[in-house]
């Protein structure tokens, strides 16, 4: 077997709970009333955050990611344009809007106990980059990132040609 493939056979067979990056800040995630402007300015240092039920539950309902909010900036429906039905969640209609409402409902989760290569099954098949890791009433204790993947794959094959 070759480095690459001792590294990356470590990393499948290691667990969620040892990977997870805690949620401890509250820059990770909003409640579902909070309005828009504050998810915007929390984009200035994440491109995602959790969507909680509320602060002390912290139950997972959703994720609002950037991508999710492109929606909200764009020009009015126009049909030589576009396809799409026009959507009422844009500022040009000057609604109030909570993260609840621009939010993708049913976040794929992750649990402590969960097998990394799970996870990363999970990521590719729902084209995802990040989960919740939640606990067994679904509430926020952490995220597990590709990123956060990526630096660890790195790092144990970084320690395996040292050995050499």
């Amino acid at each position: 077997m070759n480095e690459e493939q001792t590294a990356i056979s470590s990393l499948y067979h290691r667990k969620v709970k040892d990977l997870l990056e805690t949620t401890t800040v509250k820059d990770a995630y909003v409640e579902k009333s909070e309005k828009i402007e504050k998810v915007f300015v929390a984009f200035e240092t994440k491109n995602h955050l959790w969507v909680v039920d509320d602060i002390v539950s912290l139950r997972v309902i959703g994720v609002i990611t950037e991508s999710d909010t492109i929606q909200l900036l764009a020009p009015a429906y126009t049909p030589l344009q576009s396809f799409d039905k026009p959507s009422l969640q844009s500022f040009q209609y000057g609604l109030p809007l909570t993260a609840q409402e621009v939010m993708s409902s049913q976040p794929i989760m992750a649990h402590t106990e969960d097998f990394i290569v799970d996870v990363i099954m999970k990521m590719k098949q729902h084209q995802i980059t990040q989960l919740p890791v939640v606990n067994e009433t679904d509430q926020l204790i952490g995220e597990i990132t590709l990123r956060r993947l990526l630096k660890e794959y790195v790092k144990q094959q970084t320690e395996l040609q040292q050995k050499e």
